[in-house]
C-alpha cells in the first residue's frame, strides 16, 4: 500500500525495537484505560445492590433563613430567567437573601442593577454585590458574598440554570434529619438536550454521572463532590472546611473533598432535578471541558495526599484517589489512538499473536462502560432504547476531545496556571434559539489544538482504509470511532468559528 509506505516505512515497522517499543506502549495504554473502564463495573455492582434504597422526602417543618448566591460574570443573555427563577421559589420572603455576585465588565450590570431594584421593590431581599476586582474568579466572588451573607444555609446556581420552584422545599428539610449533613446537591436536568447533536450527546454523558454515578457514591458511603451549582450548603461547614479557595479551577471539587475529610456527611437526590443549559456551541464545550479537566487534576495533585493522611476507611481513600484522578485517562485515550495504527502493520508481520490475544481481554471494560450509561438511560428515560443509541457518538466525543483535555491534564500535572475562563452562556432552550449572534462567541482565531485534530481525523482515517484492507475486522470499530471523533469535533470547531466570525463581520 502506497499510504502504509507514507506513513510508517518498511524498515522502522520490521525492527524489532520499534515493534516491541509500540507494544509496550500500546499495553500500558490500555492498562490504565482498562482499570479505570472496571469502574463501570463497580458502579453498576453498586447500583444494583443499592436500587431498593429510595431517598425519603421529609417535609419542610422548619424555614432558616437561607442565602441564594448567584455568581456572575457577563451573563447578558441569561440574567433575567436566572433571577425570576430565583425569586419565584416557593420560600418566606423574609427567610430568603439573594446575592447576586456580579463580576461584570459589560451592559450584564444595568440588566442586574435593573432586575434588583425590581425585585426589591416587590419586597425581597436581594442585593447587588460588585468587586473592584476578579481576585479568585468565582471561588473569590462566592467567599465574598459569604462574609455578608445572612443566611444559615447557601444555595448556589450558575448563570445556565433555572431553579424549580419547589427547589428549597425539597433540600433544606435534609439537613434536619443529621446535623452532619453539610451539602445537599440535586441532579442536573437538561432544558436544551434535543437542540443538536452536540447538547445530546453532552446530555449522554452528565447523565452518567448524575444518574448513576453520584447515587451510588452517595449511598455506597463513598465521597461525592457538590457540583459547584444546583445545591445547598451549610454555612458552617464551608467555614469549617477552610472556606472557598481558588488555587484550582475546581473550587468546588476541592471544597467537597475538604469538607468530606472533617467529617461532614453530603446528601445527593437523584429525584429531586435543577435543569441547565448545555453548551450548543463547540469551542464553548471545549472551554468548560478544559476547565472541568484541569482543575479535577490540579484538585488531585492538592488533595490525594491529604485523602491518604486522613482517618478514613481504606475503601474510601482507594475510591476517592480513582475519582480524582479519572481525568488521566484522557493522554492514554490519545496514546491508543495514535498507536493503533501501526499496530496493524505489525499484526501482519506476524510473530506477535499472545500478545494480541492478550489485547482482547481489555474489550471488557468497554462492556462496563456500555453497562454504565444503559443504566443511566434506562433509570430515568421511557424512550431508554432511543437514547443509548448514542452511545457510539459519546465513545467518539470522548476520544475526538482527547487532544483539548490531555492538553488540561499536562498543564494541570505540570502546574501551569491559567485563568478560570467561563463557559459563555447563550439562552439555548429550543431548535428556534441560535448562538450564531451571541456576541460572547470565542472570538479566538484558530489555534494548534484545532490543526492537531485535523491531522488526527486524517491518520486515523488512514488506520481504517488500512484495517479494510488487511482484513482487521476487529480493530475496524475503533478506527471508525476515533476518526469519527477526530473528523466530528475539528469539523465543528472550524464549522463554529466561521460561522461566528462571519456574523461578527456582518454585524460591524
Amino acid at each position: 500500500m502506497t499510504l502504509a509506505v507514507f506513513f510508517f516505512r518498511q524498515e522502522i515497522i520490521q525492527n524489532p525495537a520499534f515493534s516491541n517499543f509500540v507494544m509496550y506502549l500500546y499495553f500500558i495504554s490500555l492498562f490504565i484505560l482498562f482499570i479505570f473502564g472496571a469502574h463501570g463495573f463497580v458502579m453498576v455492582y453498586h447500583y444494583m445492590k443499592q436500587r431498593g434504597i429510595a431517598n425519603i422526602q421529609p417535609p419542610l417543618k422548619e424555614t432558616p433563613v437561607v442565602t441564594i448566591q448567584l455568581p456572575l460574570f457577563n451573563e447578558l443573555y441569561v440574567t433575567n430567567r436566572l433571577i425570576d427563577a430565583v425569586c419565584a421559589l416557593e420560600y418566606p420572603k423574609d427567610k430568603l437573601e439573594v446575592q447576586v455576585l456580579d463580576d461584570s465588565t459589560d451592559e450584564t450590570i444595568e440588566l442586574v442593577a435593573k432586575a434588583v431594584s425590581h425585585y426589591r421593590a416587590l419586597g425581597y431581599d436581594i442585593k447587588h454585590v460588585r468587586r473592584t476586582n476578579r481576585f479568585g474568579y468565582k471561588a473569590g466572588a462566592l467567599k465574598h458574598g459569604l462574609e455578608t451573607a445572612r443566611g444559615e444555609f447557601i444555595a448556589i446556581f450558575d448563570a445556565d440554570f433555572v431553579p424549580t420552584t419547589d427547589f428549597l422545599i425539597k433540600t433544606i428539610p435534609h439537613f434536619f434529619t443529621d446535623p452532619k449533613i453539610g451539602v445537599v446537591q440535586t441532579r442536573w436536568e437538561h432544558i436544551n438536550r434535543e437542540y443538536s447533536m452536540l447538547t445530546r450527546a453532552q446530555a449522554f454523558a452528565l447523565d452518567g454521572h448524575f444518574v448513576v454515578e453520584q447515587d451510588v457514591r452517595n449511598k455506597a458511603g463513598f465521597f461525592i463532590q457538590f457540583n459547584g451549582t444546583g445545591g445547598v450548603w451549610r454555612k458552617a461547614t464551608i467555614l469549617d472546611a477552610g472556606n472557598w479557595q481558588s488555587d484550582t479551577l475546581t473550587e468546588d471539587l476541592d471544597l467537597s473533598y475538604r469538607a468530606q475529610i472533617r467529617g461532614w456527611k453530603f446528601k445527593y437526590l437523584t429525584e429531586v432535578t435543577s435543569p441547565a443549559e448545555l453548551p450548543a456551541e463547540v469551542n464553548a464545550l471545549k472551554s468548560q471541558q478544559f476547565r472541568w479537566t484541569k482543575g479535577a487534576i490540579e484538585t488531585a495533585r492538592k488533595m490525594i495526599p491529604e485523602v491518604w493522611k486522613s482517618n478514613i476507611p481504606l475503601r474510601i481513600k482507594i475510591h476517592s484517589t480513582f475519582h480524582l484522578t479519572s481525568n488521566i485517562v484522557y493522554p492514554f485515550i490519545l496514546l491508543a489512538g495514535i498507536l493503533n495504527g501501526p499496530l496493524i502493520f505489525i499484526k501482519q508481520q506476524g510473530g506477535h499473536e499472545a500478545y494480541f490475544a492478550m489485547m482482547s481481554v481489555f474489550v471488557i471494560a468497554f462492556i462496563g462502560s456500555f453497562l454504565f450509561y444503559l443504566i443511566s438511560q434506562k433509570a430515568v428515560y421511557p424512550d431508554w432504547r432511543r437514547r443509548i443509541m448514542l452511545f457510539p457518538l459519546f465513545m467518539a466525543g470522548s476520544m475526538g476531545f482527547a487532544v483539548n483535555n490531555s492538553r488540561a491534564v499536562f498543564e494541570g500535572l505540570f502546574k501551569r496556571k491559567s485563568e478560570f475562563v467561563r463557559t459563555p452562556k447563550y439562552a439555548i432552550e429550543g431548535k428556534k434559539d441560535t448562538w450564531k449572534k451571541n456576541m460572547y462567541v470565542s472570538k479566538k482565531k484558530f489555534d494548534w489544538i484545532i490543526a492537531i485534530e485535523i491531522l488526527l481525523a486524517v491518520y486515523c482515517f488512514f488506520g481504517v482504509i488500512s484495517s479494510l484492507y488487511y482484513l482487521e475486522i476487529a480493530a475496524l470499530p475503533f478506527q471508525l470511532l476515533y476518526f469519527m471523533g477526530f473528523a466530528c469535533v475539528s469539523w465543528l470547531s472550524v464549522r463554529h468559528a466561521l460561522e461566528a466570525r462571519k456574523l461578527r463581520q456582518q454585524t460591524q
